[in-house]
């Protein structure tokens, strides 16, 4: 008889995320309470502006991803901008299992790690400019662009070993890396745990859809210097057809798998500008 090797460990990151971006919109508010109620105008502008930073949101882990971004001065307080998001997209429904003895995890029903790609353009209007040496720099954002869908596939390794009837191993141990297909591996006390996202990301899969976002960002810093700033909005992609995330989980595929996504998102970020 085999011996049950895996205990049941939920994922709750989802909800972490959620309580960590509730923080700091609170934060955010009365930042941006203080600075309208500052007042703040000053004629010295900036004409560009490289930032850099990571994302959270309530599609990813406890770390969605990176962006970077680079603003233009157009006229006035108009500014445009080119950036880059690169983000994990995970699934609610994914369940986490852990082997008792060697630590190792796997994802119950997961089919593929789903990254984005997001190049954007944009417009960013300045609501409120901060002092020289105090203050907060309050902005309105809105975006658009391509979404690259990179798909990777699931890898577990998978116990092919044959055992006795007391579960004791008969001959050398099997064990095999394999994309994880919960309609073939059906017994989960033989998964090790996965085998890692480089394995399956060497064997890439591409979808093209397209997203917006608009959010507000509020920016600390001197002028012509370096400047720290925090960005919180909403964000919308679509794709031609359903990314294949998880499968075999008991729950309709129309709910599991989606071609659309929205998300909240909280950005922090640092840069310089000149």
């Amino acid at each position: 008889m085999l011996v049950k090797l895996l205990t049941f460990k939920e994922n709750n990151s989802f909800s972490t995320v959620r309580r960590i971006f509730t923080a700091f919109c609170l934060f955010i508010f009365l930042s941006g309470t203080a600075a309208m109620a500052q007042g703040l105008e000053e004629d010295e502008s900036y004409t560009r502006e490289f930032t850099y930073g990571l994302n959270f949101n309530t599609n990813g882990g406890l770390l969605g991803g990176a962006m970077v971004k680079q603003v233009y001065l157009m006229q006035g307080k108009w500014y445009q901008f080119w950036g880059l998001e690169a983000v994990e997209v995970k699934h609610p429904k994914e369940v986490q299992y852990q082997n008792r003895y060697t630590g190792s995890t796997f994802v119950k029903g997961k089919r593929n790690y789903f990254f984005a790609l997001r190049p954007n353009y944009g417009r960013e209007y300045t609501f409120f400019k901060k002092a020289a040496e105090s203050g907060v720099q309050v902005n309105g954002i809105f975006a658009a662009g391509p979404s690259i869908a990179v798909l990777g596939p699931y890898y577990i390794d998978y116990n092919y070993t044959r055992l006795d009837r007391n579960g004791q191993p008969i001959g050398p141990v099997d064990v095999r890396a394999e994309p994880y297909d919960p309609n073939i591996h059906t017994d989960l006390n033989r998964i090790v745990g996965g085998s890692g996202v480089f394995t399956g990301l060497s064997e890439p899969s591409f979808k093209v859809g397209a997203h917006v976002k608009a959010g507000v960002s509020f920016e600390y810093g001197r002028y012509m210097e370096s400047v720290t700033g925090i960005e919180v909005g909403m964000l919308y992609e679509m794709f031609p057809s359903r990314i294949i995330i998880v499968q075999g989980t008991g729950v309709d595929e129309g709910v599991k798998n989606q071609n659309r996504f929205f998300s909240l998102y909280l950005t922090l970020y640092y840069g310089h500008r000149r």
